[in-house]
């Protein structure tokens, strides 16, 4: 056995041979079309392994027959879930017979099937690509993940996505490769195929299809000829094979079966002048030879499209349209039957080849490789040849689609064999990046690589050198190591055997050709199936296949054909990161020839059999490196010490000798000269016990005292400097690192040795103040010869004085100039960044540390920006130097107290803000909370009211002083019984007290019926669904229970006449209520929707409502088309309501056409006047025409507008068609075109023709009616037989919907031309011609138009009364009226209530969502003015309806303006107004009132209302100021459009959320207000929670300290990132600071531990008790430092002392919060207590240099410069502490000089020299510090 391995000298370490068995086989066996497969029989892989031997597996393959080979194969392959993401699993494909078992497994999960196909025929290939491109109108290039199943006559494809495609093959198929286009099918050519007459050209070899519909395309070839002219051709030779094909680069490699060579092509997609080359062959009179003419070539695929298939062809049976596929899924997977998919599978625009006869033409290039008979050649002998009209798509030629360019040949040799195709070929990279295309000749037994790289545009590959290697089977093996992905090619002869015997029998080689510094757990998976030899085959013994006998005992067997699939190396990475540093840093400065070579020596050292221990890896790469670059290893004092075993230069043996049992005298010796031997030495004890020192021989040193010179041959000779200078960068980047240490102190070794050859004092002098101690150390100088110096290579870089990164950053901190430090790109990153991120911040532009503190701040930003980008985090920070991490802590100290609200997650972390790094990733509240905590339930609410999902905690912190969401529950809740309290007085008989009872029932259910709209209001987007659970509506609980027995009062009882019909509107508005609980952010898709409609036709309204909400919060977007069509066809008419507005609110604005074809089909005016006049119910026309106002809202289509300026005014027709509630149409048509045209005014671009205000002002005044024009003016000819308008306008329909319109158009324009148009008449004549309504509207229009004149005062509101009113207004609270003939008391009482009312609602709309003060005082002002009108004696003269109505505008006009604040004197108003029940309160009344109070907390207090013109459309939709009479009533307003308040709603509450509890609190925010014409820039304070003001009016929102982290949100750059936030539940996080507490556990601010350390601030330090640090900071390192090291025990004594200092540091950096500073206090004291300086002992200097830095740093004249610009802020260090360490060392250091001759007297120190150089470096050590 030794002998082998000595003459191999290059083995991998691999581990033992693993069996493999496919899962799929397993699978097969026991599925259901298993039975006809016989798969019983293969016997499983683990029992070829048999105990017993050769002979067991010789009977286990006797079993097999050579045919079954056929029978299974597989791949594997590593999971990829997108296009390039990798994932955590591997994949196989197994292929039996008729069946394609796909299953994924991985490390921690087991293997389990993912897909199973069962296909008609045997399957011959089969892939998983990407191969889709689904070329829809948006998307070009997206690919879908599919699976590929090539049979004899069709292929099947399966996408991830679960569309299922059949293409049909036109010929038989040799081979398919999946490329990044499509696929590539090479043509199979049999031997029987008849050879082309002369007329004929040949057929070509090689076809593309893009997309399972495309055509079958033929490719393209360009080939460059010797004169440099290239030549455009189809492929057409059979001669030309593919072996193999690559997706990046795009590349094919082919073989020519005539002259043996292989060639390589890039694959593209063709250009149009080459198809154009291709195409026109057929016009020129001579085609030239071999090229295909593309005429005959496309009739001739055509011709065979149409069944012209040979008899003889066994697979032409099969069509995929004729035979449905028989496919057989497995029953326990979804697995897609392989058929012609649905919709969704041809969603995909046809190609335009694709015609009509797509699918008639399966067949149509049926070009069989059976009895070619000549006939088929011709299109008129076919039989089923086409008639005149097929001929027209037979001419289409076939446009080729895909080209391959010729980049590279093999050159031609004399001694070519003629089957030296591939067959195996890869791509690969060596250590060094450059790439190889590998493939092996298996009869030449070559591996040959060709090398290739990009040329500089990218565009084209150029192919170098090829390398031969003799191997016999070669596979490529990722590695990752580190920061490169490099491949390595392992070729390997591989042998199966039992005996390790045989090893010594045959030697078989096992060669490396590039190699990494790894160990290989090699787990090589054979496939025992494939090839299957046996003994006496002897056909097959040629050098094709070099199959060697092999002989043991009795038993004779062939080897095995072991195909490696696959090499993994589970092992990450196992060499020690300093290596690979310093591998990487050689690599990159070295030639890549020389570094290849460089590693492929290391490789074969370290990779030795056993592999080296963690302990000598370093010795080993020093040793081999130092012969590398010539030294003799075993001569060199310091490496011939190192502790492995044998000679290991100049032929390094990687095979260690067994270590001997008994030892010997070098172990003594090696004992004596160590470290270890010379400290115990020295010790003061020794001296004390007067031992005398022991006798190290001297014998061996003798061997080395003459200096060594170096091998000037050896390959690194000539790098030595620049491999010297990289190493001292490595060991400068190692020293940035503090567990590096060891590193450190491995490399100086190193480097002190190379600086001393070089002769480089500099260097060696700085190593020696490093690393005091190696001066001790004997250094033995190896000469390099004078004349061979001149060879070396100095780079342009070498510096003579050693880059050092301390003194760079110390002079860098001094404010001296310092050349520029050098580093190697992506291996000192570390340097760069420290070197970066320090001089931007210490040097920067000295302007900019002046006064404009902006300025300094950005310049800190960039720093930190870059750090962050770079991938530095703070554990990063942790392990650099604290001296050195100062300046980059400072810095993010700064970033910390003021950042940016939108900085990315990264830096947020980076600078220590938990609150915006949260911020950044997520948003929403806890889910367990926004589904939150139910309250606690009475008995009597076992009934859910719908308003259970409120996020109580949020609601709890807004109104926190009392019970006002109960109280609002309580009066929106319809879901129990109310309470009916009728006193029956002496005179009333039983049935009469119960008739009594159940009208005062029928009056409370008026109210009933009117809450749901108010409670959809309150319970807004409070709601996340679960998908697996239909939506719970609340019961509309029409019953009413009588005191004092609680008996049951029922309105079904017969014994009162109830309206019919009466609940369908209260059950729509109940379902529209639930649907707008769910949030716009909920998963929920199509089918959650149709699952929610319900079983029972009594709750068909409450669905139609439900689909409403869908559309008002956008889900309805989700909902299939054809779910829609299902909808509409029912003819059920809330539903087509509900669903026509939801749609057209989910697209608002969006002009979509197929939501206008919807709605066109039931809007007469829109359809063509020939069409079938449809029975579309009037409310549905309605309804769609205010959804053809939502669609095209804002875009001033010409058409639409002109359809509705017409419909407002349309004229009731003959037949009674358009008579009933005419008004509500024509204000639909009124406020739809006001959407359309909304806020456009007077440039209405190409309208002008249609003169709309002046048609509207004649609508809303009256006159002739005009002449209907257009195309529906025949429909209007008639009048109508039941309604005599005669030609006038009837203004009575029209003036509300042309007056809205007006306002809509002209809105905020202030233009007072059109507003004057408005004004109310001012005589009391006009007066008299004015419905006083309608005066309400006109005041209103007009007021939206002057929208910049409405002020929030009473004397405003009383301006819009015209004088005739103010000067006879009478008070309605007199006794008496003043009599007069000639003034009509109620018209003008009636007018000035209107006229006030319809001020107060544009004040309303003005101050929308504002919460003005002013606006809210006058209104409310009016609402009491208007309760007491209502109890006054003179009530009647007016009107009770009149007042009420009013009473509910201005209480309408109230909530608007304090929409979601839950304001309490107007809750007060609600409650009160929804007491009253009975007299004039009807249905419309309760309706306002509920509204009201659903508008005052909306969404729970999260929404508001926004005034976007936009949102004033949609209000003035739902709040029409007329209200309807009962509960079906809608003669004047459709009551669905009451729900388009939606649309106006915006979520602007600010929720903060603690960061370290993840609960809402209060915070105190300051708002800056932009200036405006009104008042100038001004900041307000508010305490969050709160509801923001409209964000287009604000500059920024700052979350204010002291108590929270300050937050500054800059509104200027884009109201983008606020919304967001918004629109996620409005959540901001916030961090508390150190030692505050919240205001809700501190309202005044008096608890706080820094408000009681105000008082004792003279006292002491050590008054501060551990304890109180949780009050401080939640941070646990800093609560166990307080607990572990600050905390007295019973026994102190000298520990007294540091627990005070320790208390002291942790007390001032948790209050000035820095606790980052609290590690650099104590290193500093570790310097001097724990450590070196105080035992006078300092065996390496970098803590020195630390605290050098530190004192440099605050004394830095730009530290200084920050402390007086911003006195408070910034890291700082006790001013007393930095003195007394600075003092300390001092003080240390002149006792260390004065006391050198008790030093000198050391027993370490032999020779005077010694003591000379130990006392510089003391001296320089003091130097530093001078």
């Amino acid at each position: 056995m030794s002998n082998f391995y000595e003459e191999r000298a290059t083995m991998i370490a691999a581990g033992d041979l693993q069996e493999f068995v496919p899962f799929g086989r397993d699978h097969c066996k026991h599925h259901p079309n298993a039975l006809n497969l016989q798969l019983r029989q293969l016997q499983p892989a683990s029992e070829l392994w048999s105990s017993d031997g050769a002979a067991g597996l010789v009977g286990s393959l006797q079993e097999v027959t050579i045919h079954e080979k056929q029978k299974e194969s597989w791949q594997l392959r590593k999971g990829v879930s997108e296009i390039g993401e990798e994932v955590d699993y591997d994949e196989e494909l197994y292929v039996a017979g008729n069946m394609v078992i796909w299953s994924k497994g991985s490390k921690s999960q087991a293997l389990a099937v993912y897909k199973a196909f069962t296909v008609d025929s045997p399957v011959q290939q089969f892939y998983v690509t990407y191969i889709l491109p689904q070329f829809r109108e948006t998307e070009i290039n997206e690919v879908e993940k599919c699976i590929c199943i090539l049979q004899s006559s069709c292929i099947n494809m399966h996408s991830v996505e679960g569309k299922d495609y059949i293409a049909s093959l036109p010929f038989q198929v040799a081979n398919v490769w999946p490329t990044k286009y499509g696929l590539l099918f090479e043509r199979s050519s049999s031997t029987h195929e008849v050879p082309p007459g002369p007329p004929r050209e040949p057929l070509p070899t090689m076809f593309s299809m893009l997309h399972p519909l495309d055509e079958i395309t033929p490719l393209v070839c360009k080939s460059g000829s010797l004169f440099g002219s290239s030549r455009v051709q189809y492929v057409v030779d059979h001669a030309m094979k593919i072996v193999f094909l690559n997706t990046e680069p795009s590349i094919i490699m082919t073989y020519d079966t005539v002259q043996s060579l292989h060639s390589v092509w890039a694959l593209r997609r063709v250009k149009t002048e080459e198809e154009n080359v291709v195409l026109k062959f057929s016009e020129q009179g001579g085609t030239p030879q071999n090229v295909a003419s593309s005429s005959s070539l496309t009739a001739h695929l055509r011709s065979l499209s149409k069944g012209d298939s040979p008899v003889a062809s066994p697979f032409q049976n099969y069509s995929s349209i004729h035979s449905q596929s028989r496919s057989t899924s497995s029953p326990s997977l979804h697995s897609r039957s392989p058929s012609i998919s649905n919709m969704a599978a041809l969603s995909r625009a046809h190609s335009p080849a694709l015609g009509v006869h797509s699918f008639s033409g399966v067949q149509r290039f049926n070009l069989s490789s059976h009895n070619q008979s000549p006939k088929r050649h011709s299109i008129s002998h076919s039989p089923n040849s086409s008639n005149g009209s097929f001929l027209a798509p037979e001419t289409e030629p076939i446009v080729p689609e895909l080209c391959i360019d010729h980049l590279w040949t093999e050159t031609i040799t004399n001694i070519r064999e003629k089957n030296s195709q591939a067959s195996k070929v890869f791509i690969t990279s060596d250590l060094c990046g450059q790439k190889f295309l590998c493939f092996l000749v298996e009869s030449e037994l070559q591996l040959r690589c060709v090398k290739f790289q990009e040329s500089n545009d990218k565009t084209q590959l150029i192919f170098g050198s090829i390398t031969n290697i003799h191997a016999k089977d070669a596979a490529p093996v990722e590695v990752n190591a580190g920061t490169f992905l490099e491949k390595l090619k392992i070729t390997i002869r591989m042998i199966l055997n039992h005996y390790v015997q045989l090893l010594d029998y045959v030697q078989k080689e096992i060669s490396l050709t590039i190699i990494h510094q790894k160990i290989f757990h090699m787990c090589c998976i054979y496939d025992f199936l494939q090839v299957v030899l046996f003994s006496p085959v002897p056909e097959l013994r040629d050098s094709s296949k070099l199959h060697d006998s092999l002989y043991n005992e009795d038993c004779t067997f062939q080897q095995l054909g072991t195909y490696i699939h696959s090499i993994r190396d589970p092992v990450c990475n196992r060499v020690t990161l300093v290596i690979q540093t310093c591998l990487q840093a050689i690599k990159f400065i070295l030639p890549k020839e020389i570094a290849v070579q460089m590693l492929v020596k290391w490789y074969s050292v370290h990779s030795a059999p056993g592999g080296p221990s963690y302990h000598s890896e370093w010795n080993l790469f020093v040793t081999c490196l130092m012969n590398m670059m010539g030294y003799n290893t075993d001569r060199l004092a310091w490496t011939r010490n190192f502790d492995f075993e044998g000679s290991l230069s100049p032929v390094i043996a990687p095979k260690k000798a067994r270590p001997s049992e008994t030892g010997s005298d070098d172990d003594w010796e090696y004992l004596l000269n160590s470290d270890y031997h010379q400290n115990v030495e020295s010790h003061l004890l020794n001296r004390s016990l007067c031992l005398s020192p022991l006798e190290v021989s001297q014998m061996k040193d003798e061997d080395f005292s003459q200096n060594l010179i170096l091998d000037s041959s050896t390959l690194l000779f000539t790098h030595i400097p620049a491999i010297f200078f990289v190493l001292h960068l490595i060991y400068e980047e190692l020293k940035l690192n503090t567990l590096m240490g060891e590193g450190i102190r491995s490399l100086v070794g190193l480097l002190v040795q190379l600086a001393r050859d070089l002769k480089l004092e500099p260097y060696v002098d700085h190593y020696y103040r490093d690393f005091p101690t190696l001066v001790r150390t004997t250094g033995q100088v190896c000469t390099i010869d004078q004349g061979q110096t001149g060879f070396m290579h100095h780079p342009s870089f070498f510096t003579p004085e050693p880059p050092s990164i301390y003194q760079w950053v110390s002079s860098c901190l001094k404010g001296e100039g310092m050349p520029p430090y050098p580093y190697l790109p992506g291996i000192c990153e570390r340097s760069r960044l420290v070197v970066l991120s320090i001089a931007l911040y210490i040097l920067g532009n000295e302007s900019s540390v002046s006064e404009e503190s902006s300025q300094y701040l950005s310049r800190i930003t960039i720093e930190i920006f870059s750090l962050s980008l770079q991938g530095f985090t703070l554990r990063d920070l942790e392990t650099l130097p604290f001296g050195i991490a100062l300046p980059i802590r400072d810095a993010i100290y700064h970033c910390r107290e003021q950042p940016a609200s939108d900085w990315p997650e990264a830096v947020c972390l980076l600078i220590g803000r938990q609150d915006l790094s949260k911020q950044a990733c997520e948003g929403n509240l806890p889910k367990g909370k926004s589904v939150s905590v139910n309250i606690e339930r009475t008995e009597t609410e076992e009934e859910d009211d719908g308003m259970n999902d409120m996020n109580q905690e949020v609601m709890s912190l807004i109104w926190s002083e009392d019970l006002r969401v109960q109280d609002v529950r309580r009066l929106l809740q319809s879901a129990h019984p109310v309470r009916v309290n009728v006193v029956q007085y002496p005179e009333l008989s039983d049935h009469e007290f119960i008739e009594e009872k159940e009208n005062r029932l029928l009056q409370l259910c008026q109210r009933t019926m009117a809450l749901p709209v108010g409670r959809g209001m309150f319970t807004l987007f409070s709601y996340h669904p679960v998908p697996t659970e239909p939506l719970p509506i609340p019961k509309l609980n029409l019953t009413g229970r009588a005191p004092p027995r609680n008996t049951t009062v029922d309105l079904n009882s017969g014994n009162i006449d109830v309206p019919p019909n009466m609940t369908s509107w209260a059950s729509f508005h109940n379902g529209v209520a639930a649907g707008l609980k769910i949030a716009p952010a909920s998963q929920i898709d199509s089918a959650w929707i149709v699952y929610n409609k319900p079983k029972h036709a009594e709750l068909a309204n409450e669905y139609a409502g439900f689909l409403m909400a869908l559309g008002l919060n956008g889900h309805l977007t989700k909902l299939a088309t054809l779910n829609i069509h299902d909808y509409l066809t029912k003819g059920h008419e809330m539903t087509s309501i509900g669903l026509l507005l939801g749609v057209s609110a989910a697209k608002l604005g969006t002009m979509d056409m197929s939501i206008t074809r919807l709605l066109s089909i039931h809007i007469p005016a829109l359809l063509p006047p020939t069409s079938t006049e449809l029975d579309v119910p009037h409310n549905v026309q309605v309804a769609a025409v205010v959804g053809i106002g939502l669609v095209y809202q804002g875009t001033a289509h010409r058409h639409t507008a002109e359809v509705l300026l017409a419909e407002i005014g349309r004229p009731p027709g003959p037949e009674m068609e358009y008579c009933t509630d005419r008004e509500s149409y024509s204000l639909a048509a009124g406020l739809a075109l006001g959407m359309v045209c909304l806020g456009h005014g007077s440039n209405l671009i190409g309208m002008s023709d249609l003169n709309v205000p002046e048609q509207l002002y004649q609508y809303m005044v009256g006159g002739h009616r005009r002449f209907q024009a257009g195309m529906h003016r025949e429909k209007h000819k008639s009048p109508s037989y039941q309604i005599k308008e005669g030609d006038t306008i009837n203004v009575d329909v029209t003036c509300p919907g042309a007056t809205l319109a007006l306002a809509m158009i002209y809105l905020k324009t202030n233009n007072r031309s059109i507003a004057d148009w408005l004004r109310a008449p001012d005589t009391m004549y006009l007066l008299d011609f004015v419905k006083p309504e309608f005066l309400l509207l006109r005041t209103l229009a007009r007021c939206l138009i002057l929208w910049d004149d409405i002020l929030p005062n009473s004397k405003w509101v009383d301006s819009n009364v015209p004088q005739v009113s103010i000067e006879n207004s009478i008070s309605l609270s007199e006794i008496e009226l003043p009599c007069s003939e000639d003034l009509n008391l109620e018209t003008l009482s009636q007018a000035h209530v209107y006229i006030i009312a319809g001020a107060c609602l544009s004040l309303g709309f003005r101050f929308a969502g504002s919460e003005n003060l002013s606006a809210f005082n006058c209104l409310h002002k009016f609402a009491k003015d208007f309760m007491t009108y209502l109890s006054a004696p003179n009530a009647s003269v007016t009107g009770p309806y009149n007042l009420e109505t009013c009473l509910s505008v201005v209480l309408l006009s109230l909530a608007m303006v304090m929409a979601g604040s839950g304001n309490l004197k107007v809750l007060q108003l609600c409650r009160f107004l929804h007491m009253k029940t009975g007299g004039e309160m009807n249905y419309g009344f309760h309706l306002a009132h509920h509204m009201a109070l659903g508008l005052l907390f909306l969404g729970g207090g999260r929404y508001s209302l926004s005034t976007s013109n936009s949102s004033i459309a949609a209000l003035l939709c739902a709040l029409y100021p007329h209200f309807p009479a009962h509960s079906t009533d809608n003669r004047y307003h459709l009551q669905a459009l009451r729900h388009l308040y939606v649309l106006a709603a915006e979520p602007r509450l600010l929720v903060p959320v603690d960061v370290d509890t993840n609960m809402p609190c209060y915070a105190l925010l300051e708002v800056t207000y932009k200036g405006t014409q009104w008042y100038e820039q001004t900041k307000e304070e508010l305490m969050a929670p709160t509801l923001l003001p409209e964000l287009h009016l604000l500059k920024q929102i700052k979350v204010k300290g002291p108590r929270y982290w300050e937050l500054l949100i800059d509104l200027s750059k884009g109201t983008q990132h606020l919304k967001s936030i918004l629109s996620k539940d409005g959540v901001l996080y916030v961090k508390l600071r150190a030692g505050q507490l919240s205001y809700k556990e501190d309202p005044m601010g008096w608890q706080s531990l820094l408000a009681q350390t105000v008082a004792n601030r003279n006292s002491e330090a050590r008054a501060f008790k551990p304890e109180t640090i949780s009050a401080f900071t939640s941070d646990p390192a800093l609560l166990s430092f307080a607990e572990y090291f600050c905390k007295p025990t019973v026994n102190m004594g000298q520990k007294q002392e540091i627990l005070d200092l320790f208390s002291s540091v942790l007390y001032e950096c948790v209050t000035q919060e820095t606790p980052e500073m609290l590690p650099a206090y104590i290193a500093m004291d570790q310097v001097w207590f724990q450590k070196q300086l105080g035992r006078r002992e300092m065996s390496e200097t970098s803590e020195l240099w630390q605290i050098k830095l530190v004192l440099e740093f605050f004394s830095s004249r730009s530290h200084q410069e920050r402390l007086q610009n911003h006195p408070k802020r910034g890291l700082f260090m006790n001013s007393e502490f930095l003195p007394v360490v600075k003092c300390t060392i001092d003080n240390t250091l002149d006792q260390w000089l004065q006391g050198n001759n008790s030093i000198v007297s050391g027993a370490f120190l032999f020779k005077k020299k010694k003591v000379f150089i130990y006392f510089i470096i003391i001296f320089k050590i003091l130097f530093i510090y001078s």
